[in-house]
């Protein structure tokens, strides 16, 4: 029952904040009525809540005496989740909404809402929306109530708890992979010896231009910073950013490569960067900077390119022909992009009109917004070949390419996931991917971080922290990773030089978990273990043959007996550690009845 109700306290603050994100997105006059009962329809059995009881315990704390009953029930987290706030810029709300009204995801969203709620159709529901926003106290759940238009409002609870049951499947899906993955992508290693340090900085100065590129044919300007030394030692490395950041999200590794004579320009995407959140744009995301993006930085290619032999201070001193590009979140896209993946329109279209709203992540909406792209029919154009490596972190990639647009990425790439990132769901975004990539180098496994943590926390967009799907981790919980990573871009970039082997050894679980913390566990492997990829095998298995939620039932099924293996090898391992005679008590435990109930289900699957 626990479990349950942990369950329900995420899908309360998680789809609480949704909500108020959803009610952020407009402005209008508030209502002449305001919401003062719910009743909610559970089969023939229906049960009136007073929105003002609701309001007592958000303020309070205190149970009113109509909740005795659920007490047990009414959490801090719940109280919290009542009082959450959420503030967006008018210009990003107005935006939002355009979104959510006019995409094929936001009327199903929309739908969804009007069944658990009949009288709130789709354009009562957006009236609401506009109303709430204009709350004086801040958008909350409550001012979402107060906002309605009708003093008693009914609620299908059969309706609201299937979807909940999804939503809660999903979420407990992800925490228990999390689990898994934390134990499988363990592996034993030895203490490294070295005679050089990638992850200290460098012993040179480091030189910092910030360019503003105008590209006349696309009528476009192209930010860029420039990070260099005057004794490069390899080949230059391209950052892009991720959608609402900007140049800067990765500057502290920008900084860092350059000590080392490695080259580094930050390109900034002027489409899908912090400025373009509040710039008159009707969409959250334009579908053209979908192709604008990988056009944006072969532009800065050719520009540094000429830059580096006309400028007497650079005096060729560049290498532009082998560029190892590292893409966060939408970068990571834009870096497959470039470096051959095919987009499959009709894989995408097919996916986006069968999502169900439980289903929906961040990611969905941006990459569902694609559907609309008129992609050019040479897909090659975008393609360009001074791409020699990638490193992709957190990469939204999820079907753009379908089952075989990957397979088009020849580039040695390595691939970054967080368990707790919420934006680009490891499972779809990552996991399938890098099985797909045929030359895959290695996953890396933030275990709890999220969406950010790889970023530069002195120059990540604070406004994307204050989403309650985007949480971040404080800085000094991240400062080993971003150390680490410093370390394995260099190392993974220097494969392109004649000091290759030197650096190959900071490829490695080895090198990996000399930076990982108790809060901050890191993996890798250079393929993913057998337990997850027959996992991936089986759930795209069941979502051919089962409708909802079968699929999602077996697949956590599945996870959690994983799970009861590591725990069941454990045990061995604590009572053989404990115990003079182990050889018995290791023949009983692989005789128990349980232990062979796990193997079996997990054949049988």
């Amino acid at each position: 029952m626990s479990q349950v109700w942990d369950w329900l306290q995420r899908i309360s603050m998680g789809w609480g904040g949704a909500i108020a994100l959803g009610s952020a997105i407009a402005s209008g006059g508030a209502p002449a009525i305001a919401a003062e009962r719910l009743v909610i329809q559970l089969g023939a059995i229906e049960t009136t809540v007073e929105v003002a009881d609701i309001e007592t315990f958000a303020t309070t704390g205190a149970t009113p005496e109509r909740f005795a009953r659920y007490e047990r029930f009414l959490t801090p987290a719940v109280q919290a989740s009542l009082n959450n706030r959420l503030s967006l810029d008018p210009a990003v709300r107005d935006r939002f909404m355009a979104d959510l009204t006019a995409s094929p995801k936001g009327q199903q969203v929309l739908d969804l809402f009007a069944k658990i709620a009949p009288q709130l159709p789709p354009e009562t529901l957006i009236d609401t929306i506009h109303a709430a926003a204009q709350d004086p106290d801040g958008l909350t759940a409550l001012s979402l109530l107060r906002a309605i238009p009708t003093e008693e409002l009914t609620i299908r609870g059969g309706v609201l708890m299937a979807f909940l049951w999804q939503l809660g499947l999903a979420q407990l899906e992800q925490a228990t992979l999390s689990r898994v993955l934390t134990v499988e992508m363990w592996q034993p290693v030895r203490r490294m010896s070295r005679d050089v340090d990638p992850a200290a900085e460098g012993p040179q100065r480091v030189r910092h231009w910030s360019l503003n590129l105008r590209d006349r044919a696309r009528d476009r300007t192209i930010p860029a910073d420039l990070y260099w030394s005057n004794d490069p030692k390899g080949p230059v490395v391209v950052l892009s950013h991720g959608y609402a950041a900007d140049r800067r999200f990765l500057a502290y590794m920008g900084k860092h490569l350059a000590s080392h004579g490695i080259a580094v320009i930050a390109v900034e995407h002027p489409g899908s960067n912090v400025e373009a959140l509040s710039d008159d744009s009707a969409t959250i995301l334009p579908t053209q900077e979908f192709l604008e993006r990988p056009r944006d930085i072969s532009f800065v290619l050719d520009r540094v390119s000429e830059l580096n032999q006309i400028s007497e201070r650079l005096r060729g001193r560049l290498n532009l022909d082998q560029v190892t590009l590292v893409g966060h979140s939408l970068g990571g896209f834009t870096g497959l992009v470039m470096a051959g993946a095919q987009i499959n329109p009709s894989a995408l279209a097919d996916y986006c009109t069968t999502l169900s709203p439980s289903q929906l992540a961040p990611a969905d909406w941006l990459q569902c917004a694609a559907t609309e792209v008129n992609w050019p029919s040479d897909l090659d154009s975008l393609r360009d070949d001074r791409i020699a490596r990638l490193v992709l972190m957190n990469p939204l990639v999820g079907e753009f390419f379908g089952d075989t647009g990957l397979s088009h990425v020849q580039v040695p790439t390595m691939m970054l996931t967080s368990t707790n990132d919420s934006v680009t769901p490891m499972t779809t975004q990552q996991l399938r991917p890098f099985e797909q990539l045929p030359n895959a180098q290695a996953l890396i496994v933030v275990v709890g971080g999220t969406h950010l943590s790889v970023g530069d926390p002195s120059n990540i967009n604070a406004a994307l922290t204050q989403i309650p799907f985007m949480p971040e981790l404080p800085a000094e919980e991240t400062e080993r990773l971003r150390q680490y990573l410093n370390g394995m871009v260099m190392s993974f970039a220097m494969q392109e030089t004649p000091q290759a082997a030197r650096y190959r050894p900071f490829l490695s679980a080895a090198y990996a978990q000399e930076f990982s913390t108790p809060l901050v566990p890191l993996r890798y492997r250079e393929q993913l273990p057998q337990n997850i990829a027959r996992w991936l095998r089986l759930s795209d298995r069941l979502d051919y043959y089962l409708a909802e939620p079968w699929p999602l039932v077996a697949s956590l099924l599945h996870l959690e007996l994983i799970d009861m293996q590591h725990q069941l090898v454990a045990l061995q391992r604590n009572a053989i550690a404990r115990l003079p005679f182990s050889l018995p008590l290791w023949g009983y435990l692989h005789t128990a009845p349980s232990f062979y109930l796990a193997a079996a289900a997990i054949a049988l699957l």
